[in-house]
C-alpha cells in the first residue's frame, strides 16, 4: 500500500462523504492503483473529471500512484460539446423528452437496462446521461454526465452550462415521442387528421413519419417555450426556419 493526499474541488465534492469536502485527506491505495481506480474508489466518477495535477503537475487518469503522491482533482468546466447526441437512463424521461424539444437527439427507454445503455452509447458516440454514478463508473463509458438536480427543467438547465449546448439547439425540430426528425407537410396532406378548430385557424404544420403525429403551433406553444428559455434564448439559438412546437390532435 501507498500514502496519497487528494483534494477535490467544485461539484465533485458532492460525491464524497461530509468529512472529505473542500479539503485535503490522506488515503491508502493499492501500489497498483490508477489515478482513475482512487478517484471512483472514493467516489467520484472518472465522466466528471476535468483536470488533475499530480505535485503541481497536469496528469491522466491512468497515471499509477506513488507514495506521498498529492493529486488535486477538477471537474468538468463548460465547454462547447464534441457531440450532441444522447442517451438518457430509465429516470430521466423528463429531461429526454426536454432535450428533444430542444433539437438534441436524445434515446430514451423506461425499460433500459444499464449494459443496453453502455453498449449503444459506444456504438453510437452517444453522452450517457444518469444519476447513477456507477453506471459512469463503466470503464466502457467514455462520454458520460452526471446529474446533481432533480427537476427536468433544472437538469436541462445544468446540462446547457457543462456541455455549452445554446448555439447548437434546433427547438421544435424533433419528434418528442419518437426522436426523428419532423417533416413539413402542407395542410391538405393532414387535413383530414386535424380537429374542426385546428383547420380553421393553423396553416403550418409539421408530422413524423414514423408515429404518424400531426403537430402545429398549439395552445402550449408558450409553455413549451418558456420552459427551454429558462435554459437558453430562444431568439438567438433557433434555426432560421420558424420553429415548430409540436401538439397532437
Amino acid at each position: 500500500m501507498v500514502q496519497a493526499t487528494f483534494r477535490f474541488f467544485g461539484e465533485l465534492n458532492d460525491f464524497l462523504p461530509r468529512e472529505r469536502r473542500e479539503r485535503t485527506f490522506a488515503t491508502s491505495c493499492a501500489r497498483a492503483a490508477t489515478a482513475k481506480h482512487m478517484v471512483e474508489a472514493l467516489g467520484v466518477p472518472h465522466t466528471e473529471v476535468g483536470a488533475i495535477l499530480l505535485n503541481d503537475a497536469a496528469a491522466g487518469l491512468e497515471r499509477l500512484l506513488e507514495e506521498g503522491d498529492a493529486l488535486e482533482v477538477h471537474p468538468q468546466r463548460a465547454h462547447a460539446a464534441a457531440g450532441s447526441r444522447f442517451i438518457a437512463d430509465a429516470h430521466l424521461g423528463g429531461l429526454a423528452r426536454l432535450l428533444r424539444m430542444a433539437g438534441f437527439d436524445t434515446l430514451y427507454e423506461n425499460d433500459y437496462r444499464d449494459e443496453e445503455i453502455v453498449a449503444i452509447a459506444a456504438r453510437d458516440g452517444r453522452t450517457v446521461l444518469t444519476r447513477d454514478r456507477e453506471l459512469l463508473k463503466r470503464r466502457e463509458v467514455e462520454q458520460g454526465c452526471y446529474l446533481h438536480t432533480i427537476r427536468p427543467e433544472a437538469q436541462l438547465r445544468e446540462l446547457f452550462d457543462r456541455l455549452g449546448l445554446a448555439a447548437l439547439t434546433r427547438p421544435f425540430t424533433l419528434c418528442l415521442h419518437c426522436n426523428l426528425p419532423l417533416r413539413t407537410v402542407p395542410k391538405a396532406e393532414v387535413f383530414d387528421r386535424l380537429p374542426e378548430s385546428v383547420r380553421l385557424t393553423h396553416e403550418e404544420f409539421t408530422a413524423c413519419d414514423r408515429c404518424g403525429g400531426v403537430f402545429w403551433k398549439g395552445s402550449h406553444h408558450k409553455r413549451m417555450q418558456a420552459m427551454l428559455a429558462g435554459a437558453f434564448p430562444l431568439e438567438s439559438s433557433a434555426p432560421s426556419q420558424p420553429p415548430q412546437p409540436p401538439e397532437h390532435p
